[in-house]
């Protein structure tokens, strides 16, 4: 059976934005004639906020927080009750102040089920910020680096990088890869996402897929969508 999972920042809207409302109303049909499932970062109120209520409660499973909060039918399933050590926390408030960019808007260590989002410019930016600070990881690369010597000096653990301006952290094995524990070996699944290079928090669920699909943007998984239309993949 063809199945489809999806990340939601850059693949289906804009980093921490809402949905583009014609392509909302193509997905929710989208949904209605497939097997749908959504893996992200965040938590299941961003997700909301990003996505709409109607399509958190019609895909067959939301995994929130890299799979570690699982929402099916609007309704909590599973959450790990992970907490970050305090040695990891200690390094994370090292490296945020050995940082040359110099904005901070808070919330810089996020929790979340399972996990926790480190962000050097803050959770808190909003998109003037978050901008600046795109702008400048583009440059040095810096979280790609974080997560490399995070990773180091805690092998029982694992930073990825994720959205436009967070590194997830979670216990080696908590990360987007675990979902696939919940398809049958028969499935043929489709797994859309933007960061799927190595050291991208689409990278271990990529590699466990059977079809990875790459996108840029929500705009090329619309356009990806409408070929397997054309094909007969999906309906």
């Amino acid at each position: 059976m063809n199945k489809f999972i999806f990340d939601v920042d850059g693949t289906l809207t804009p980093s921490r934005k809402s949905i583009d409302v014609p392509f909302q109303r193509y997905f929710l049909d989208f949904i209605y004639a497939n097997s749908v499932c959504l893996v992200t970062g965040s938590d299941s109120s961003k997700t909301i906020e990003q996505l709409g209520q109607d399509i958190f409660n019609k895909v067959d499973k939301v995994y929130n927080c890299n799979g570690n909060d699982v929402w099916e039918s609007g309704v909590n399933t599973y959450t790990n009750e992970w907490i970050l050590p305090i040695e990891a926390r200690h390094w994370l408030e090292q490296v945020l102040d050995d940082s040359d960019f110099s904005i901070r808007t808070g919330n810089h260590i996020e929790e979340r089920p399972g996990m926790v989002n480190f962000s050097i410019v803050g959770r808190n930016a909003d998109s003037i910020d978050r901008g600046k600070y795109v702008r400048y990881e583009g440059d040095v690369g810096e979280r790609g680096h974080i997560a490399q010597s995070f990773n180091n000096f805690f092998p029982n653990l694992q930073a990825t990088v994720g959205g436009e301006t967070g590194i997830d952290i979670a216990p080696r094995g908590s990360d987007k890869s675990q979902i696939i524990k919940d398809f049958d070996r028969f499935d043929h699944t489709y797994f859309f996402g933007d960061m799927m290079l190595p050291g991208g928090n689409d990278y271990p669920l990529a590699v466990k897929v059977t079809e990875p699909i790459h996108v840029t943007d929500w705009k090329e998984t619309k356009i990806r969508l409408e070929k397997f239309q054309e094909l007969g993949i999906a309906l």
